[in-house]
Protein backbone atom coordinates (compact mmCIF):
# COMPACT_ATOMS: atom_id res chain seq x y z
CA UNK A 1 0.00 0.00 0.00
CA UNK A 2 1.31 3.44 -0.92
CA UNK A 3 1.63 5.93 1.93
CA UNK A 4 -0.07 9.25 1.19
CA UNK A 5 1.99 12.32 2.04
CA UNK A 6 0.65 15.77 2.75
CA UNK A 7 1.75 18.72 0.71
CA UNK A 8 3.92 21.31 2.39
CA UNK A 9 1.01 23.75 2.39
CA UNK A 10 -1.27 21.17 4.01
CA UNK A 11 1.29 20.73 6.80
CA UNK A 12 1.66 24.50 7.28
CA UNK A 13 -2.11 25.06 7.32
CA UNK A 14 -2.66 22.18 9.76
CA UNK A 15 0.00 23.52 12.11
CA UNK A 16 -1.47 27.02 11.89
CA UNK A 17 -4.83 25.52 12.87
CA UNK A 18 -3.12 23.84 15.84
CA UNK A 19 -1.54 27.14 16.86
CA UNK A 20 -4.97 28.78 16.66
CA UNK A 21 -6.37 26.12 19.02
CA UNK A 22 -3.54 26.64 21.51
CA UNK A 23 -4.05 30.40 21.46
CA UNK A 24 -7.80 30.03 21.89
CA UNK A 25 -7.38 27.54 24.74
CA UNK A 26 -5.09 29.95 26.62
CA UNK A 27 -7.46 32.87 26.19
CA UNK A 28 -10.80 31.14 26.89
CA UNK A 29 -10.40 30.69 30.69
CA UNK A 30 -9.03 34.17 31.43
CA UNK A 31 -10.81 36.55 33.77
CA UNK A 32 -11.60 40.16 32.88
CA UNK A 33 -8.75 41.25 35.19
CA UNK A 34 -6.30 38.91 33.44
CA UNK A 35 -7.31 40.28 30.03
CA UNK A 36 -6.16 43.69 31.28
CA UNK A 37 -2.61 42.46 31.99
CA UNK A 38 0.04 44.30 30.00
CA UNK A 39 3.82 44.01 29.81
CA UNK A 40 4.28 47.75 30.39
CA UNK A 41 1.95 50.67 31.07
CA UNK A 42 2.35 52.08 27.54
CA UNK A 43 1.67 48.74 25.80
CA UNK A 44 -1.61 47.12 24.81
CA UNK A 45 -3.24 44.81 27.35
CA UNK A 46 -3.58 41.13 26.55
CA UNK A 47 -7.28 41.34 25.61
CA UNK A 48 -6.66 44.18 23.18
CA UNK A 49 -3.87 42.19 21.49
CA UNK A 50 -6.27 39.28 20.98
CA UNK A 51 -8.91 41.66 19.61
CA UNK A 52 -6.24 42.95 17.21
CA UNK A 53 -5.46 39.41 16.01
CA UNK A 54 -9.17 38.87 15.34
CA UNK A 55 -9.63 42.22 13.58
CA UNK A 56 -6.61 41.71 11.36
CA UNK A 57 -7.72 38.23 10.32
CA UNK A 58 -11.16 39.55 9.39
CA UNK A 59 -9.78 42.65 7.69
CA UNK A 60 -7.35 40.85 5.43
CA UNK A 61 -9.38 37.76 4.58
CA UNK A 62 -12.77 39.45 4.20
CA UNK A 63 -11.98 43.10 3.52
CA UNK A 64 -8.79 43.09 1.44
CA UNK A 65 -9.59 39.82 -0.33
CA UNK A 66 -13.10 41.11 -1.07
CA UNK A 67 -14.93 38.15 0.47
CA UNK A 68 -17.73 40.00 2.24
CA UNK A 69 -19.17 38.48 5.39
CA UNK A 70 -21.31 40.20 8.04
CA UNK A 71 -19.56 38.57 11.01
CA UNK A 72 -16.12 39.42 9.62
CA UNK A 73 -17.21 43.01 9.00
CA UNK A 74 -18.16 43.31 12.67
CA UNK A 75 -14.80 41.90 13.79
CA UNK A 76 -12.88 44.40 11.67
CA UNK A 77 -13.63 47.14 14.21
CA UNK A 78 -12.12 45.21 17.12
CA UNK A 79 -8.67 45.90 18.50
CA UNK A 80 -8.54 49.67 18.18
CA UNK A 81 -7.35 51.79 21.11
CA UNK A 82 -10.95 52.82 21.78
CA UNK A 83 -12.49 49.36 21.31
CA UNK A 84 -14.56 48.24 24.28
CA UNK A 85 -13.14 45.36 26.31
CA UNK A 86 -14.33 41.89 25.37
CA UNK A 87 -14.78 38.89 27.64
CA UNK A 88 -12.66 35.78 27.27
CA UNK A 89 -15.71 34.00 25.83
CA UNK A 90 -16.13 36.72 23.18
CA UNK A 91 -12.44 36.57 22.32
CA UNK A 92 -12.47 32.77 22.06
CA UNK A 93 -15.54 32.97 19.80
CA UNK A 94 -13.83 35.64 17.67
CA UNK A 95 -10.72 33.49 17.30
CA UNK A 96 -12.84 30.45 16.40
CA UNK A 97 -15.05 32.29 13.91
CA UNK A 98 -12.22 34.09 12.15
CA UNK A 99 -10.25 30.84 11.99
CA UNK A 100 -13.25 28.98 10.55
CA UNK A 101 -13.58 31.71 7.91
CA UNK A 102 -9.88 31.44 7.05
CA UNK A 103 -9.79 27.64 7.19
CA UNK A 104 -12.60 27.13 4.70
CA UNK A 105 -10.81 29.37 2.24
CA UNK A 106 -7.41 27.72 2.71
CA UNK A 107 -8.95 24.34 1.86
CA UNK A 108 -10.88 25.71 -1.11
CA UNK A 109 -8.34 27.91 -2.88
CA UNK A 110 -6.18 26.48 -5.63
CA UNK A 111 -2.70 27.69 -6.58
CA UNK A 112 -4.32 29.82 -9.30
CA UNK A 113 -6.74 31.29 -6.74
CA UNK A 114 -3.81 32.17 -4.49
CA UNK A 115 -2.06 34.00 -7.32
CA UNK A 116 -5.03 36.35 -7.82
CA UNK A 117 -4.25 39.90 -6.71
CA UNK A 118 -6.30 42.52 -4.93
CA UNK A 119 -5.77 46.28 -4.58
CA UNK A 120 -4.62 47.70 -1.27
CA UNK A 121 -3.21 50.99 -0.03
CA UNK A 122 -0.75 51.65 2.78
CA UNK A 123 0.80 54.98 3.65
CA UNK A 124 -0.50 56.56 0.46
CA UNK A 125 1.13 53.85 -1.68
CA UNK A 126 -1.06 51.56 -3.81
CA UNK A 127 -0.29 47.84 -4.04
CA UNK A 128 -1.62 44.72 -5.74
CA UNK A 129 -1.41 41.92 -3.18
CA UNK A 130 -1.81 38.24 -3.94
CA UNK A 131 -3.88 35.91 -1.80
CA UNK A 132 -0.63 34.02 -1.14
CA UNK A 133 0.96 37.14 0.30
CA UNK A 134 -2.09 37.81 2.48
CA UNK A 135 -2.11 34.23 3.76
CA UNK A 136 1.54 34.44 4.80
CA UNK A 137 1.15 37.93 6.24
CA UNK A 138 -1.77 36.90 8.48
CA UNK A 139 0.09 33.75 9.55
CA UNK A 140 3.15 35.77 10.58
CA UNK A 141 0.88 38.31 12.30
CA UNK A 142 -0.82 35.52 14.31
CA UNK A 143 2.57 34.15 15.36
CA UNK A 144 3.96 37.56 16.32
CA UNK A 145 1.03 38.67 18.44
CA UNK A 146 0.39 35.17 19.77
CA UNK A 147 3.97 35.32 21.08
CA UNK A 148 3.12 38.56 22.86
CA UNK A 149 0.06 36.92 24.41
CA UNK A 150 2.15 33.96 25.55
CA UNK A 151 4.81 36.25 27.03
CA UNK A 152 2.24 38.25 29.01
CA UNK A 153 0.65 35.05 30.29
CA UNK A 154 4.03 33.62 31.30
CA UNK A 155 5.13 36.85 32.99
CA UNK A 156 2.08 36.53 35.19
CA UNK A 157 2.35 32.83 36.01
CA UNK A 158 -0.53 31.84 33.73
CA UNK A 159 -0.77 28.97 31.24
CA UNK A 160 1.04 29.82 28.01
CA UNK A 161 0.73 28.40 24.52
CA UNK A 162 2.18 24.90 24.75
CA UNK A 163 4.40 24.87 21.69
Amino acid sequence: MQQQTQSTLDVIYENWRGYQEKLRNCVAPLTDAQLLLQPAAHMWPLGQIVQHIIAVRAGWFSGTLQDEDAAMSAYMSWGQRDSPPRTAAELARGLDETWAFIGTRLHRWTADDCAKTFPDEWGGQKYELSRSWVIYHVLEHDLHHGGEVSLILGMNGLRTLDL
